[in-house]
């Protein structure tokens, strides 16, 4: 046992073959490297063969966090999830044959820009906190590697890594038509995979504690609409509320509408 304090986060490989893409990237993020003392740390990012992942190195701690875009829970909902009705689609307002621009501005694990995309809009995807969107570039080249359909997806999804409120405040690049905000906040889902991932990201990230100035600049960019989305039970963000709002089992979404997709 080291006496010294632990790391918050280091990269490490568990494989040689990885080590050059670890070191890369360790540079990258500039964050410390741990080839044999990987326990030195509390979090450990890893590129492998399924992709880059997040773990913990706690006791008991869940296992590791990666995206990905051609299988599991998300091919799943690309294939069965209720198309242009599901809630997040119905929130930035695809209907019929309205696709419109889409920029998520908390892209997170990039799971609802996803859906987005895959009913076939442009989707622009910022991510502030590194690690996270280190995780979710890895995860876009995958899946514009794998071909297809998927690759197709991911063709019209765009990331910037950068602070949101900063770069809506400065844009340069086409006016989104909608901005999807999904501001952290302390989740009451119950399943494994919400749990894994708030305990993962949570020291990373930690709570967007300026969501009023985020959706302040959001409402300021937006030439028709801002969504976002909300455990069901709390109360909007602080500022101009709502025009309306779309409420699911355990989340809901607040709109704020500007002026009509058509």
């Amino acid at each position: 046992m080291s006496e010294h304090a632990p790391l918050s986060l280091a990269v490490t490989w568990s494989d040689p073959q990885w080590q050059a893409s670890a070191e890369a990237l360790a540079e990258r993020l500039q964050l410390p490297v741990l080839a044999e003392s990987a326990a030195d740390a509390a979090l450990l990012l890893e590129p492998a063969e399924g992709g880059l992942a997040l773990r913990s190195t706690e006791a008991g701690a869940p296992g590791a966090v990666r995206v990905d875009f051609v299988g599991g829970a998300l091919a799943h909902r690309r294939q069965f999830g209720g198309g242009a009705g599901q809630m997040v689609a119905r929130a930035v307002g695809i209907r019929g044959s309205v696709r419109p621009s889409v920029l998520d501005a908390t892209a997170g694990l990039g799971r609802d820009a996803f859906v987005i995309a895959a009913l076939g809009c442009e989707v622009t995807l910022l991510e502030r906190q590194p690690v996270i969107a280190a995780l979710l570039e890895d995860g876009l080249q995958r899946a514009r590697a794998a071909g297809g359909e998927v690759a197709e997806i991911a063709a019209r999804m765009q990331l910037l890594q950068c602070d949101a409120i900063a770069a809506m405040g400065d844009w340069s690049l086409p006016t989104p038509q909608v901005i999807h905000l999904d501001p952290m906040f302390p989740h009451r889902d119950k399943s494994a995979l919400v749990k894994k991932e708030m305990r993962l990201f949570r020291p990373l990230a930690g709570d967007d504690d300026d969501a009023p100035q985020l959706l302040a600049a959001a409402l300021q960019l937006a030439s028709h609409r801002v969504a976002v989305k909300r455990p069901r039970k709390a109360p909007a963000i602080a500022g101009q509320r709502p025009s309306a709002e779309l409420a699911g089992q355990s989340s809901r979404y607040d709109i704020y509408g500007k002026k009509k997709l058509d």
